[in-house]
């Protein structure tokens, strides 16, 4: 790796980039570079060459050969395979956080040297995580957007992993995700898009589309379907309204996806409870039967990690998405009613009426 002359006159941070690379476990820095790290940190990220390979869009070779490389200059193994992947040692695992923030620091500076980031210019893989109504309203424009403004940037959109979020996004796998909420956050990082109500869905051709609001009995005289990742806090909730009633519902099938869900309650004899402003992709096939239950509505939030505050990538990809849902939210007729936003440096970045929390 090298350095033009007069770095260590630079800015503080840039000191410490240089002490803390050259520190690293005792490591010299004359036998490392920025690609053996960036494969380190893929390996610890995938636990996998190949995957490690395709994050990096590199051949599995060059991976190897740059494992073996790293192996040389901390003289440790680092990944022991397994018949999954591969797995970190102790002094990997030791090295991770180091090797993610000396990683991130780079990323600053290149930006800061190029007078901030620069999407006519910018070649980076941004990850989003969401469910499959947010992809319907938001990636189509935001893909359009990206091949006029940002041609050298891909995205991978990512199926919601309500589990394992909070550590995705700290660990980089997820630089963004839209989150659906009962409970929204307010911890700086989160910024509302809207609160919508839950309904229950059925088929127009169901005999309870030709009725008025549901009943409670006709509520649980329907075989439902749910969906069955992430929706445990709703599902309980409804489940414990009806035990207070001295009732119970009929949970026939469980899905993995909304979509999933929505062609079996079209074609079918079920019911299921969605979001209401889900109808207006649906107008013309699922019918609002009402809720006879009292279910709190949801706040749709788009959320990053404190570790992503000062990238200005990922603070140009929240404007884009807040710019394209917010125009989404007023174009679609529900219930649903916008919120002021709870993320910091928005009311800074020119969307009128957000505040900052």
């Amino acid at each position: 790796m090298c350095y033009e002359p007069g770095i260590l006159e630079g800015p503080a941070s840039t000191i410490q980039f240089v002490f803390q690379i050259s520190d690293m476990a005792g490591t010299n820095i004359r036998n490392l570079d920025i690609g053996m790290l960036r494969t380190f940190d893929a390996l610890m990220r995938e636990r996998s060459v190949s995957r490690a390979a395709t994050r990096l869009f590199l051949s599995q070779p060059a991976v190897s050969q740059s494992l073996r490389r790293l192996r040389e200059a901390f003289d440790d193994p680092l990944f022991t395979r397994t018949p999954h992947g591969v797995t970190p040692t102790a002094k990997a695992e030791a090295l991770a956080a180091q090797v993610g923030g000396i990683l991130a620091e780079l990323e600053r500076l290149l930006q800061d040297a190029q007078g901030g980031f620069q999407p006519q210019t910018a070649q980076r893989v941004f990850r989003i995580a969401g469910g499959d109504y947010s992809f319907r309203i938001l990636l189509p424009e935001l893909a359009r957007r990206l091949h006029r403004q940002a041609p050298g940037i891909q995205l991978h959109w990512l199926t919601l992993d309500f589990l394992d979020l909070d550590q995705q996004l700290a660990h980089g796998d997820v630089d963004l995700a839209l989150v659906p909420r009962l409970a929204p956050k307010s911890d700086g990082y989160s910024e509302s898009l809207y609160q919508d109500a839950y309904v229950l869905v059925v088929s127009r051709r169901h005999p309870l589309a030709r009725t008025g609001p549901v009943s409670v009995e006709q509520f649980c005289g329907v075989p439902h379907a749910i969906l069955g990742s992430g929706t445990f806090r709703l599902e309980s909730l409804i489940d414990d309204a009806l035990a207070r009633l001295g009732q119970h519902r009929v949970r026939r099938l469980t899905v993995a996806t909304t979509t999933q869900l929505l062609q079996l309650v079209e074609h079918g004899d079920f019911a299921a409870v969605v979001p209401q402003r889900i109808l207006a992709l649906y107008r013309d096939t699922l019918h609002d039967a009402g809720m006879p239950l009292a279910i709190p509505p949801y706040t749709l939030q788009l959320c990053h990690h404190a570790r992503s505050v000062d990238d200005g990538g990922v603070t140009w990809l929240r404007r884009q998405i807040l710019d394209i849902l917010w125009p989404a939210d007023a174009r679609i007729q529900t219930t649903g009613r916008p919120l002021e936003n709870t993320g910091p440096g928005v009311a800074d970045a020119g969307w009128p009426g957000r505040t900052q929390a």
